[in-house]
């Protein structure tokens, strides 16, 4: 699970300082970037503050929202602050073991998100399948 800060303006040193966090990885826009796996040279084409939180294997999703969360500065007015000026959501993969599988947010962690005007975003990939 991710937290993702975007925008074409963002300093990662401002977004850490209001935050009160480091981040697990940050760019500005227009800096070059190298490929961690290919050392293939790119421009970031924005900002970003990203803020990563282990796996979590029993898809415990309100556990994960409260792990990004605690670390980081608890100030409401700040991320509204921030909500104001950047694109913010908590990324997320859930891979799944069976074709027709659920899970559940509970309005506590909704109301987390919601309070500091960051959406949720899922990724979901269904069971591997034997050919």
């Amino acid at each position: 699970m991710t937290l993702r800060i975007i925008g074409d303006d963002l300093d990662p040193e401002e977004v850490s300082r209001l935050l009160c966090c480091r981040p697990t990885s940050a760019q500005r826009k227009g800096e070059e970037i190298v490929g961690k796996k290919t050392g293939t040279l790119r421009v970031a084409k924005s900002g970003s503050w990203r803020f990563e939180v282990s796996d979590c294997e029993n898809g415990d999703l309100d556990e994960q929202i409260k792990g990004v969360f605690r670390p980081l500065s608890g100030d409401i007015t700040v991320w509204r602050f921030l909500a104001s000026r950047f694109k913010m959501d908590l990324f997320c993969g859930l891979f799944m073991n069976c074709s027709n599988e659920g899970l559940d947010v509970s309005a506590e962690s909704l109301l987390a998100l919601g309070e500091r005007g960051v959406s949720l975003g899922l990724n979901l990939y269904g069971p591997l399948e034997n050919t």
